[in-house]
Formats: C-alpha cells, sequence, structure tokens
C-alpha cells in the first residue's frame, strides 16, 4: 500500500463466478486492496454464483452480524439422481426414476411442504463441524459421515418451471439453510432421487446483485491494474451505509467519549434516533459526521456497547 493512501474500510458486493470458492476471493481481494484485513459474510460452494457479501477492514466486524441475513436463491434441481455432495460436482450415489405423471402443479405442491420452519439435515460434504472437525474433511479421510439435522426456515419457495427432469426454484432462506439439501429432499417426495445442478444468490441480507461488482475487476486489480483497484476502493460501501435495514441513533461528542471507552449510552448522549425500543436487537450507533463508531443494544435505559469500530 503506498504511504500516503490510508487503510480501506467497507463492504465489497462481488459477483462470485462458478468454481471459485468465497476464500478464493478472500484471498484474491486481499491482493488487489493490500490489506490482510478481508473476510466473507455468509459461504458459496464453488459451484454457486452471485451475491457474495465482502468485509475490508473494519467491515470485518461487520461479518457476524451480516451473515444470519435471510439469502435468496434461483435455483434446479435435476431429478433422477443423487450425488454424493447432492450437487453437479459430486458423484453419483443413488437413481430413481421420474415418475411420468409428475406436472408443475404436483411440484408446487409437494414444495410448500418445505415453507416454514422445518428439519432440515444438512448435506455430509458440508463445512459443519462434529467435535471440532468439518464433515467434508471427515468425508475426504473415508468415514462414515452422518450430517446432523437442524431446524431451519424456508420464508417462501416458489416453483418457476418444470423442463423434462430439472425444476426451477426461487427460494428465500434463513440463516444455516442448505439448497443442497432441499434438491435431494424435493426429490424424495416426488418418488425419485434428486439433486442441485444450479445455484446463483441473487440476494444476502439487504444486498443484491445490483450492488455487486463483477469478479473481473478484483483480477485486474489483483494482477496490478492500478484504475480497478481505485474502481474497487470506490466501490466500497461505508459501514454506516451497509448497515441500511439496522436502526441508527447519532450521539453527541460526550457520547462517542463513552463509545470509545466501551461505557454504555444514556438518553442525553443521543442527539438523533432516540432510543431504541426496548428488546430490538442491534442498533449502528454513528457521530456527528454519521460515521459508524460502534454497534449496540439497548438495555433498559442505556444502550450497550456490544462492538466498537474504529474505522
Amino acid at each position: 500500500m503506498p504511504l500516503n493512501e490510508t487503510p480501506p474500510h467497507g463492504i465489497l458486493v462481488v459477483d462470485k463466478p462458478k468454481g471459485r470458492s468465497s476464500h478464493d476471493l478472500v484471498q484474491t481481494l486481499r491482493r488487489a486492496l493490500r490489506t490482510r484485513a478481508v473476510g466473507h459474510a455468509g459461504t458459496l460452494d464453488p459451484m454457486a454464483t452471485g451475491v457474495l457479501v465482502l468485509g475490508v477492514g473494519e467491515g470485518t466486524k461487520l461479518l457476524h452480524y451480516l451473515s444470519g441475513d435471510d439469502k435468496t436463491y434461483l435455483a434446479t434441481a435435476k431429478l433422477g439422481a443423487e450425488t454424493s455432495t447432492l450437487d453437479a460436482e459430486g458423484a453419483v450415489v443413488a437413481e430413481a426414476a421420474v415418475p411420468e405423471a409428475l406436472t408443475l402443479q404436483l411440484v408446487a405442491a409437494a414444495a410448500g411442504c418445505f415453507v416454514g420452519e422445518i428439519v432440515q439435515r444438512a448435506p455430509a460434504v458440508s463445512a459443519i463441524k462434529v467435535d471440532g472437525v468439518a464433515l467434508h474433511k471427515r468425508v475426504r479421510r473415508g468415514e462414515d459421515v452422518q450430517a446432523p439435522e437442524r431446524n431451519v426456515v424456508v420464508r417462501d419457495l416458489e416453483v418457476l418451471a418444470l423442463r423434462g427432469n430439472e425444476i426451477d426454484l426461487r427460494v428465500h432462506c434463513g440463516k444455516g439453510f442448505y439448497v443442497r439439501s432441499l434438491a435431494r429432499d424435493l426429490a424424495l417426495s416426488l418418488g425419485t432421487r434428486g439433486h442441485l445442478c444450479v445455484l446463483r444468490r441473487i440476494q444476502s441480507g439487504c444486498f443484491t446483485l445490483d450492488d455487486a461488482v463483477p469478479y473481473s475487476g478484483l483480477e485486474d486489480a489483483r494482477k496490478g491494474d492500478e484504475t480497478a483497484r481505485a474502481t474497487l476502493r470506490a466501490r466500497l460501501l461505508p459501514l454506516a451505509a451497509a448497515l441500511r435495514a439496522v436502526p441508527k441513533i447519532r450521539v453527541n461528542a460526550n457520547g462517542v467519549t463513552d463509545v470509545r471507552q466501551g461505557r454504555a449510552l444514556s438518553a442525553e448522549r443521543i442527539t438523533s434516533g432516540g432510543l431504541p425500543p426496548e428488546g430490538s436487537a442491534l442498533v449502528a450507533v454513528l457521530d456527528e459526521q454519521e460515521q459508524l463508531i460502534a454497534l449496540a443494544q439497548r438495555r433498559g435505559d442505556l444502550v450497550e456497547i456490544k462492538r466498537g469500530i474504529f474505522g
């Protein structure tokens, strides 16, 4: 990083290409912006494409909170064969004939059973850890792995099309949901086997593809293109702007001092926004220049600091 250049801080939304892991994009952005402080909110499998939210500098402190946001996907499930990974990259482990009488209406009725809070068994090839070891590592060791069942939430599941043995879906789901598992389970409910063959994340929390930069911009900057690097820095969302859906309060100079020293904020320190509702979750604390300085939560008559931001 040039000596006269300030360290980058913010959130960058990238349209992840197929064949790259989320960690690959983290590594590429680190080299592109010449900083080690980069992380991501919500893994995308290498086969998947679409919205990947990356935090840079102080933006990495927001990732824990952003990773729990709802996600929306466009997906295609292929009927007739189940694979070891539950997607197109795995080996076929089971096959079954696709019912000849299958219709869009029958598929939609079956899909309706997966809306709401459901119990889902995660894929055996996944990052879920058992006794501190990721399941995908256990599978590669040759261990007989039984993935855990977990309660997950599907807000909406729309069947867009039935094309021969392929089903196009739009899925709006909560944290921890596996679309790969949905492909398996939906196929089983239709009397056959299935796996996921296409997955594109079109929204993560408040971020959509409209916010995303193309992966080519990261690659160009990584290779030393200074124009591409400047473009990436310009596309970094300010921390306060990245928390679009989070209630915000602004504090005076004394409030800033309290935040820096980790003290809870009283109502007289708040100049706008007022005390958030009792029991509300995350609150963004801004200084008088509208810069994010902390994440907080109301406790009684005070706003307690959960995480200071020092960008």
